[in-house]
């Protein structure tokens, strides 16, 4: 009898009801109805068990809106589970592809921490009193090095796979790391840092490319959100490993940090190989029987013809084209060729300056001299104090990544923003209030913190700021613009993406300390108009990815109004089986019995 309502039904929740209803056997309505009227107290003890909604669906959870029906179908009929084996095996394979944010985070803080090195300035000939500016070369190279290996990133992980595109990144990391951990001038450490640029351009193309295409669909925000989120794991040694080195006399103070960047690089290019390839990349090639494959083995739980294999390979055939532009390395058109792929374009490039120019580096301007001013002095404290902060921001990116996928990716971006302009409204009243502006008698420079209350204070704002951020931002860094690219785009977009995130911080790196030099505090007055502008530009223009298959994200951006359309709900009725039902029918004659 119930048979044919033992399957999600997009309905209205009224006729829904009204169907299963009419289907039930509900003994004397009419003398219950009355029995509910005169009897309120009974009623109440009953919990509304008299009901059919609280007879049958006692809560409103089997009523859902949701974002993709088909979807919802398949994983209510074949109820993954996280802990199974084959999931352990769909860890191993994220796990390694992740190894490739690890290298990115480890660099990113390893020369952030050296370039401060006495050691190190004096064996280069670099001012050891002087800022940022003087090594600026230094990070420029790199930079550069990054910006070429863009446009190199798509075809390597179009060409053989996204495999192989990590596998040459790390190579190309690893021989960047030979040559800088050996030099003995700036010349072969600056030949070194181009090669380690163009490596992790690479390899940060591919790895999100790869984490995201093989993800779950169930969890496949918390799973790829959490790529960048592990670019701290890389981040966190990649700070502490030279407080312990600082200590050091002579070169190998430096050289031993940079060698130990080889550690996750080797890692990625000894164990790519124990993965499979993206099923995407398999239907791309007409690879299907390997395809369908990788899917039962880490979707299916090794069938083959469970749901969600069944629906996830459609969605392939029919989305992604066998001869697409990601056959052809030259061709970037698949990114501009239409008003859909524009919109996606558009979207992976905002993502690549809102997540560079937040102010998640300016916020910290003036951490020195805040540290200076609350009596903290000695440079080995305050690597360990940038280590701590390190760790701050990993578990705000964590709480992010483990939360995407229940609030979204809008919501999560738009909250983090306004609480970041609320932070930094109030980060700028204490800089306003308790730093010297810059004028002629300091020759240009800021000088120490007035209070040492108030830098305090600054420093547990910056804390803060770091977490907010990193639990907002973070996670998406990387998810959001591989969600927002078609198959055929997706590497070259990611390319893209990180072609625009190199010249966002090529700004920070060279404007920001002329801009705070000039301007002082009051810097950051722009930095809160910025965010409020992001959050505008995040409300009216920022689909909603999640709860959704990658395939299905193609009819969002087609439509006419891709925002309204992402956002829009379907409400299913998904039943309980016939046993339950039944459970509680028994349940609900013996209270009827107890009563009476």
């Amino acid at each position: 009898m119930l048979g044919s309502e033992l399957s999600l039904m997009a309905l209205s929740p009224r006729l829904a009801w009204l169907r299963l209803y009419s289907q039930i056997p509900v003994p004397n309505r009419d003398a219950r109805i009355k029995h509910r009227l005169h009897q309120a107290e009974t009623m109440e003890r009953l919990n509304s068990y008299d009901s059919p909604q609280g007879l049958y669906y006692p809560d409103d959870a089997h009523i859902r809106g949701i974002s993709n029906a088909a979807l919802a179908m398949a994983t209510f009929q074949q109820k993954p589970r996280l802990w199974s084996k084959n999931m352990f095996k769909l860890y191993w394979a994220i796990a390694v592809a992740t190894l490739n944010s690890c290298i990115n985070g480890y660099d990113g803080s390893l020369m952030g921490s050296i370039n401060s090195y006495r050691q190190y300035r004096e064996y280069f000939g670099f001012d050891p009193e002087a800022g940022t500016p003087s090594t600026g070369i230094v990070y420029a190279i790199y930079t550069i090095g990054n910006i070429v290996g863009s446009f190199c990133a798509g075809p390597f992980t179009d060409f053989r796979g996204r495999r192989v595109g990590m596998a040459l990144g790390a190579a190309f990391i690893i021989l960047g790391t030979i040559v800088q951990a050996t030099c003995t001038n700036l010349a072969g450490f600056m030949a070194g840092r181009f090669l380690l640029g163009f490596g992790v351009a690479t390899s940060a193309t591919a790895g999100p490319a790869y984490v995201s295409e093989i993800a779950h669909p169930s969890w496949r925000g918390s799973l790829t959100g959490l790529y960048n989120v592990l670019w701290f794991a890389g981040g966190i040694p990649g700070t502490f490993i030279p407080w312990r080195t600082s200590q050091i006399e002579g070169t190998m103070s430096w050289r031993i940090p940079i060698w130990v960047q080889m550690v996750f690089a080797g890692l990625v290019l000894v164990l790519c190989w124990t993965i499979p390839e993206s099923p995407r990349w398999l239907v791309s090639r007409d690879k299907h029987e390997e395809a369908i494959r990788v899917l039962a083995t880490y979707h299916g739980d090794g069938d083959r013809n469970a749901p969600l294999v069944q629906l996830e390979y459609r969605e392939m055939v029919e989305d992604i084209s066998n001869t697409g532009a990601d056959k052809r390395w030259w061709d970037y058109r698949e990114l501009f060729n239409s008003r859909e792929t524009r919109y996606r374009s558009m979207l992976v490039i905002l993502m690549a300056f809102f997540g560079q120019w937040s102010g998640n580096g300016p916020v910290s301007y003036y951490y020195p001299q805040m540290l200076a001013g609350a009596g903290i002095t000695s440079n080995t404290t305050r690597l360990l104090l940038q280590g701590l902060q390190n760790v701050c921001q990993f578990v705000g990116a964590i709480f992010g990544a483990l939360l995407t996928d229940r609030i979204g990716r809008r919501a999560q971006l738009l909250t983090s923003t306004a609480l970041m302009v609320l932070l930094f409204s109030i980060i700028t009243a204490l800089n306003a209030t308790n730093v010297d502006p810059p004028d002629d008698e300091t020759g240009g420079v800021v000088v120490v913190a007035k209070s040492a209350v108030v830098a305090r204070a600054q420093i547990a704002m910056i804390f803060i700021f770091g977490f907010v951020f990193s639990a907002g931002w973070t996670p998406n860094q990387a998810m959001y613009p591989v969600e927002c690219l078609r198959y055929e785009s997706r590497a070259k977009g990611m390319g893209m993406n990180n072609f625009f995130i190199n010249v966002a911080n090529f700004y920070n790196t060279f404007v920001t300390g002329i801009a705070f030099t000039r301007a002082g505090w009051r810097y950051y007055l722009l930095f809160i108009f910025w965010d409020v502008l992001e959050l505008a530009v995040i409300w009216f223009l920022f689909v909603e990815t999640s709860r959704r298959t990658l395939e299905e994200l193609t009819a969002i951006f087609q439509s006419r109004n891709p925002v309204k359309a992402s956002l829009a709900r379907d409400e299913v009725l998904i039943p309980q089986v016939e046993q339950e039902v039944e459970m509680r029918r028994k349940d609900y004659d013996r209270r009827k019995v107890d009563l009476t």
